[in-house]
This record gives C-alpha cells, structure tokens and sequence, in this order.
C-alpha cells in the first residue's frame, strides 16, 4: 500500500476490522456523545475543552500526530498522519467536523436526558443512536476517525496522508475560524477537503454534495419617535416603527413568491437542463417532505418545483421581529423602534455584498416621513459548486457504490456550510462532502438521532473512500 491500486484483500481486512471492532467503537462514540460542549453557553465552555481532548486523544491512539490547539474562543483539535516512504507523491486530505452541539432545550421534549447516549429501537430504521450530537456532528466526524482506525490497526499505515480539523464552535457562527485559518492555513492546506456534515439521499442511498446556496445575513432597526408613546396620546399622527417595518417586510416579495428587491436576480445562474432532467429523475416526494413537518403546499416562487427552489433559486426569510411591549397582559404602547432578523440563502453568481447593498437601497427607498433605518451584523459567504468529474469526486462515488450497491445520488443543499467557502477563498482548496445522515434525524431538535446502519456504513464508506482515493495518481491531475 503504497499510493498505487489498493489490493481487494488489504480494502477487506480493514472492512473486517471494522466489522469486528463493532462494540468498542460505539463505546468511544458514546463518550464523546456525553460531553455537553454546547458552544453558545459560556456555561458548558469546560466541556468544550473536554471534547476537544476527547478527539485529539482518540486521534493519538491510532497514530496521529494531534494536538488541541487554542483560540480565543473555544480550542481547535489538529492532527496530521503521515507515510514514512511512499513510492510516489500521495494525495494529501483534510478532513474537516466538529465537536460542539446545538443547545438541547427544551428539555422536556427529550424522552431521555440529551447527553446520556443509549440506543433504542425505531420501527423504521432499527436501531438508532439517540443524543444530543448524534447526527451533527460528532456521530459523522466518529466515522472517518474509526475508519483511519480500522486502516492503522490492520496495515499500520493508510492510503493517503491526511490531516485533520475539528472545530468547536460550528454551531456559534465560527468566529474563531478565519484567524486560524489565517495562522494555520500553510500546516492544514491538502489537496481535497473531507467534510462530514452532510447527509444521504435516503436510508438505502448515498449522496454526494456538489452545491452549497451561499448566505447573507442582516439585522435592519426602524426608528420612529423618540421614546415609546401612548397609544390614546399618540396614536394616529405618531409614526409607528412597527407598523413600518411590518410595510417592508410584506413588500419584500410579491404575489408569485418572487422577491422584489431591484437587481435581485440579476447574477443568478440558471441550472443546465440536463440537470433538471436528472433532479425530475430523483422522484422527489414533496408532498412527503412537507407534511413531514406539518405543511401542505410549497410557498417558495411559483413555477418551481421543491428542489428547484431549494438547490437552485434563493430566498429572503424574516428569521425574527422584536418591538415594543411583548409580555404578558396589555400596554398600549407606540413603539421607539422595531427591529427585524433577515437572511438570504444565494446561488451562484450572486454576491452577499451586493444583496445586503440592495437591501439598504429597498428599506430606505419605503421608509415614510419621520422613519429612519439602520443596520447590523451583516455578513455572509457566496454559494460554492464543484466540478463532479473531478478525481476525487469520481473516486468517492466508486467507493459508495461498492458500498451501498447503488451509485450515490449527485445533489444540492439549501444549506451553507461556510468552512467549505473558506477551504476555497483562503486555502485554494475544493471540498469533497460526503455524510450519512437523513432528513428525519431530528438535528437541532429534542431526541436527535443517527442510525446505527448509518454510523457502520459510514466508516466502510469511509474506509473505501480511503482505498479510491490513495489509488489516485497526482502527478497525472
């Protein structure tokens, strides 16, 4: 195994490791499941630290050269494997998870405490992983890392050198991420990206991930009279912010679901019709993925179907609004000012600049006499593709077909991940997202799950992704 062909028996030795290290390897993920490293409360930053450990030391185990490296908010995992001789130049992979957890509240709606991991019956799918983490993302992360393990104990050394970035605050918008970037991106630069935090197409199919929507974000405040009013005093000649910022927020799209910000569309590329060819071939269930959530129609733009909307067009959503009196009882108050939340899910072409950019002209171009608006946190990051016939892609979908008997399904996420913008923007590198997560796994919800058939295929995909990927020849791409 030296950067050439993988031999079958070699890739099958590691699958029988696997096989047999069954029960171990869901002891060490369920040690790290019970680590409460809720990155958003400063409450649970101990436990972060915790996990951070937890990887590095189950990356040390196996042979990793790892370390926990400090930020100034919570650490980072790093760790590097390396082949001593090598015949040839071999590819060299980051791969890339996380530690830290959504919050698991509410608390009550668990139907057992989020971080005591155990396994329960589910009448679709078997057995199942229920904790807080399961599925995003430390379930996910745990399969790459049992694959390496599975390699490393069989033949001492593995098909490609990799490194390894295991980040801590994914779920608090990654501030820490950019300076380490800055600081560590020489040490960490590969030739292909691994991300996990992905999911499958279904429970029998794999997928891989060609297209993130990008994402801008901003908080708009209208400002109206100078303190809160009375309502009888006032009300009527006093301009209400609420009721401006209410006018805006309805005038952001128009009766087709399109949104009329000027310009909005300008830069928005249209999807290949053989590519809407093969999303009509997928038999997306829409009416399946709506009710699953208790809705009946789509309210996206009309004339698109669920997948085009969610792959291919983007979006404006009012993600909260806050304003005069909300508690209990009444005050009849005119509000000082109202503010709103807002975020914009982009495709490619578009830029989060220029979309934040027409969003100030629109709101300022409604605002009435006496009104005025401001803005914060804007911020954001551009759509990201890839090219599908790339090595590495082609490689990863030889190995889940061997895997999962069946080629995996080529698709798009309405999601951003903005790591995978930042491997390209900062470090030249391309991404290559493979997960093995389902729709239903209850992510960010009370009694999240991972599949137990999910956790043992994923580190074989793994493995055989490993095997693919050693056989490629870099000089020659």
């Amino acid at each position: 195994m030296n950067g050439s062909q993988i031999p079958a028996p070699a890739l099958g030795r590691v699958l029988d490791q696997l096989a047999h290290d069954e029960a171990a390897a869901l002891e060490r993920l369920f040690r790290l499941l019970a680590i409460p490293s809720v990155s958003t409360d400063p409450a649970h930053h101990e436990a972060c630290i915790e996990a951070a450990e937890c990887c590095a030391e189950a990356l040390s185990e196996i042979g990793f050269d790892a370390r926990v490296e400090p930020t100034l908010g919570k650490p980072m995992v790093v760790g590097h494997w390396r082949a001593k001789v090598r015949e040839r130049a071999p590819l060299r992979v980051l791969f890339y998870g996380h530690y830290d957890v959504q919050p698991p509240d509410p608390l009550e709606e668990w139907s057992a405490p989020p971080f005591d991991p155990r396994l329960a019956e589910d009448p679709r799918y078997g057995t199942i992983i229920v904790a807080r983490g399961a599925s995003d993302d430390k379930g996910q992360l745990m399969t790459f890392i049992e694959a390496c393990r599975a390699w490393l104990n069989e033949h001492g050394e593995l098909p490609v050198d990799v490194s390894v970035l295991i980040e801590g605050e994914e779920e608090s918008g990654s501030p820490s991420l950019a300076p380490f970037l800055a600081a560590h991106g020489e040490e960490l630069k590969a030739d292909i990206a691994l991300v996990c935090d992905t999911g499958q197409w279904d429970a029998d199919t794999p997928a891989i991930t060609a297209f993130l929507r990008g994402l801008a974000f901003s908080e708009v405040t209208i400002t109206g009279p100078s303190r809160d009013l009375h309502s009888g005093l006032y009300g009527g000649p006093a301009c209400n912010p609420l009721r401006v910022l209410a006018e805006i927020l309805a005038a952001l799209h128009d009766d087709q679901g399109r949104i009329a910000i000027p310009g909005f569309y300008d830069d928005v590329r249209q999807p290949l019709p053989s590519e809407l060819a093969a999303w009509r071939a997928l038999g997306f269930d829409e009416a399946g993925f709506l009710g699953g959530i208790g809705l009946s129609e789509p309210a996206g733009e009309t004339g698109f179907s669920v997948l085009e909307q969610l792959w291919s067009r983007p979006t404006a959503e009012i993600n909260g609004i806050v304003g005069g009196y909300g508690g209990p009882g009444t005050k009849t108050v005119i509000p000082a000012h109202a503010t709103a939340k807002l975020s914009f899910r982009l495709v490619p072409g578009q830029s989060p600049r220029r979309i934040l950019d027409g969003l100030h002209r629109f709101v300022e171009n409604l605002l009435p006499a006496d009104a005025s608006a401001s803005f914060k946190g804007d911020g954001g990051s551009p759509a990201v593709g890839f090219d599908t016939q790339a090595p590495a892609f082609r490689a990863a979908s030889r190995a889940l077909e061997a895997e999962w008997g069946k080629p995996p399904i080529i698709v798009g996420c309405g999601a951003s991940i903005p790591i995978v913008e930042s491997f390209r923007s900062r470090l030249d590198m391309d991404a290559l997202l493979v997960g093995f997560a389902l729709d239903d796994d209850r992510i960010h919800s009370p009694n999240e799950k991972y599949n137990l058939r999910s956790f043992k295929k994923g580190a074989r995909s793994w493995a055989r992704i490993l095997a693919e990927l050693g056989a490629i020849d870099v000089s020659a791409t």
